[in-house]
């Protein structure tokens, strides 16, 4: 045991004091020293607390993190992952250690199967400015870029498009409002710094559901309030320093001199946009496709009695592995009626497999990502003599998270044949063949060296296991580059020899659509003219698939009577507040991306218009002049101001004047 404990001291003194490194995680030498670990709980101390007090005992003075444990020990600090941190961590578990949030989840990862997963600019900004109302120290989004998992980078069942409805969509482009409203929330939080830094916070109860956080410095006018309405349904006014003050339903507005509200979360004075898919002309003329069927193979090698398991046959060099069988039926046990058929039974622990059975395909099934294991059953076609069954195990990724991850286990576990006179046959220990990966990928079909070894045909209406190669020109312009994967099943992206990812357009969501359709290919990847190979595991065709450009030029903005200005338009001068403009009326901003200019005003509407960006309407009422006005200011400008103030609108015949008017534009920008 002293030569364990040695070794690890050892370890962390390298580690720790090394000159080009930081410090180590604990759970990084974890697994080398695991009877280390089992000695000290068998004490009745864990392991994790022993090492933090090693790392103590050695002086170690580093900043080590660990997320979501409240009894971190020292110097561990203990932070908080989530969505609301500001209501759910408990806190620092030492009155030395800042509260940091380490993920604020601007969405959620989305995994195949799964419908988009949402989460609005008006929730992230309250969250955060809650969490630093409260003494928030620290917060770092998860994520703050979309980003793609190309190749075969991504966790189980995750999707190729990682993490879109982050304020950076997977293509690198502002999705608003979320950025420009995160934004807007940090420069109101700014404007509260010197308060924050040094100052006292006092709770006030305003309301049933209202509250003032009020950040004091004690002996100066430092002073940052936080006003806070915590009803989820109703508008709220509170009376603060004898000011009436109206609060949207559950929002907080920011004072940063205790008197101006510069920003409310639920408000949003920055622009939205909208993402389109504008299919290319030059990429998709002449677009024609080859193709080159792979053919099941019978009687591999490998032998071993069972088949073996997934995770650690393919190594993760592949997705995917072949296991073959044969048995020999009589004419005695086949059935005896026609309109009976023998079921083909696999039982396996994921991700899924195609199966086939003397050389034609009998189908295919799959996990998911809560529940990866699976049985597959088809009604399939023997005959008298010798059967050969080949099944095309496949992987979507390696496990992601959780505890023993080593012991995650994929692949089929039980092989049996139902509806033989004979009755049911086990063929799990019949004797199995095994070969990793599939011709193609042997062959590297998917480069253009590699893709001279076969004789490629003429596609026909689509079938199993099927390579497509063609040739597209690059697209126009310089905006980012998709391709859209309409009518295929599931498989593999090759461009010019480089693989964008795995696609999955069959496996719809509770939405009855996929989860993903669109596919990046990075301008880096692309030449002039370019090799594009498509692997087909199921039954696709790609006859309907093309190449778009992907831009955000549809830009809007929604801003009421009600809206505070923007904090951009505010500044610390001298320990003070003040304007940096003398009319802080509500405005309507709107900023081309790039070096576009506004071409056309699709929507514009001052009264009570309804509807999202990409998709406004007129409500109940409208001044006639709405879109004259908004022309007038914007047409031919790479950014424009709209102000709201009603003498730039018609007057007459409105049947709005009991409501508070919102002016809604929606331009588009080249």
């Amino acid at each position: 045991m002293k030569r364990f404990v040695t070794m690890i001291v050892d370890k962390l003194k390298q580690e720790l004091f090394a000159p080009q490194g930081g410090p180590i995680i604990l759970a990084q030498i974890e697994n080398e020293y695991d009877t280390i670990q089992r000695a000290f709980r068998e004490k009745g101390d864990s392991y994790v607390q022993w090492a933090g007090k090693l790392a103590l005992s050695l002086n170690a003075n580093v900043p080590w993190i660990m997320c979501k444990q409240r009894d971190a020990p020292d110097p561990v600090i203990n932070t908080c992952n989530g969505r609301h941190c500001g209501d759910t961590f408990y806190g620092p578990n030492k009155r030395n250690k800042p509260a940091l949030w380490t993920e604020n989840w601007t969405a959620r990862y989305r995994v195949f199967g799964d419908p988009p997963s949402q989460r609005s600019a008006e929730d992230l900004a309250y969250s955060v400015a809650r969490f630093f109302s409260k003494n928030g120290s620290m917060v770092n989004y998860y994520m703050y870029y979309g980003g793609t998992n190309f190749g075969r980078t991504s966790a189980s069942f995750t999707t190729t498009r990682y993490y879109d409805e982050a304020p950076l969509d997977e293509f690198g482009l502002q999705r608003e409002p979320k950025w420009g409203h995160l934004k807007d929330v940090h420069r109101a939080l700014s404007l509260c710094k010197r308060a924050l830094f040094w100052g006292v916070p006092t709770t006030l109860k305003l309301g049933p559901d209202q509250q003032a956080i009020v950040w004091q410095q004690p002996g100066t006018s430092a002073c940052a309030a936080f006003l806070a309405n915590n009803n989820t349904r109703l508008a709220q006014h509170v009376n603060f320093k004898g000011q009436d003050i109206r609060l949207p339903a559950r929002s907080i507005s920011v004072l940063p001199d205790c008197k101006t509200v510069v920003f409310n979360t639920q408000l949003v004075t920055t622009q939205h946009n909208s993402r389109n898919f504008v299919r290319s002309e030059i990429a998709n003329k002449n677009f024609n496709w080859e193709m080159y069927r792979e053919v099941p193979p019978v009687g591999l090698g490998f032998k071993f009695d069972v088949p073996r398991e997934l995770f650690h046959l393919t190594k993760d060099t592949t997705d995917y592995a072949w296991y073959t069988t044969s048995l020999k039926l009589g004419r005695r046990d086949l059935p005896m009626k026609k309109n009976v058929s023998p079921v083909l039974r696999v039982a396996s622990l994921g991700h899924g497999i195609h199966a086939y059975v003397n050389g034609e395909y009998a189908g295919s099934a799959h996990g998911s990502k809560i529940e990866k294991s699976f049985v597959f059953q088809r009604a399939v076609s023997l005959k008298e003599g010798e059967n050969h069954i080949a099944l095309l195990g496949y992987l979507v990724g390696l496990p992601d998270s959780g505890a023993y991850m080593e012991k995650r286990f994929a692949g089929p576990r039980s092989i049996t044949i139902l509806g033989l006179n004979t009755g049911t046959l086990d063929i799990s220990q019949n004797g199995w063949g095994h070969q990793v990966g599939i011709d193609g990928e042997k062959k590297k079909l998917f480069t253009e060296e590699g893709s001279k070894s076969v004789q490629w045909t003429k596609p026909d209406q689509g079938g199993p296991l099927t390579w497509y190669k063609g040739y597209f020109d690059a697209p126009e312009g310089d905006n980012p580059v998709a391709i859209v994967m309409t009518g295929m099943g599931k498989g593999m992206v090759w461009i010019n020899g480089r693989s964008i990812g795995r696609y999955w357009n069959n496996y719809l969501s509770p939405l009855k659509k996929p989860t993903q359709s669109e596919y990046h290919i990075p301008r880096a990847y692309l030449k002039p003219k370019n090799l594009i190979v498509l692997l087909e595991e199921e039954e696709g065709n790609p006859k309907d698939v093309h190449i778009v450009t992907v831009n955000r030029d549809t830009i809007c903005s929604a801003v009421s009577e009600i809206h505070p200005p923007s904090p951009r338009l505010f500044e610390t001068k001298n320990g003070s507040l003040q304007p940096k403009v003398n009319d802080l009326k509500p405005r309507a901003e709107l900023i081309c991306p790039g070096k576009k200019q506004i071409v056309a005003v699709e929507f514009a509407s001052y009264g009570d218009p309804f509807g999202a960006c990409g998709a406004y309407f007129i409500g109940n009422c409208t001044a006639p002049e709405s879109k004259q006005v908004v022309e007038k200011y914007c047409l031919g400008k790479p950014s424009c101001q709209i102000p709201l103030d009603s003498i730039h609108f018609s007057d007459q015949n409105d049947a709005c004047t009991h409501l508070r008017k919102t002016l809604a534009v929606q331009v588009k920008c080249a």
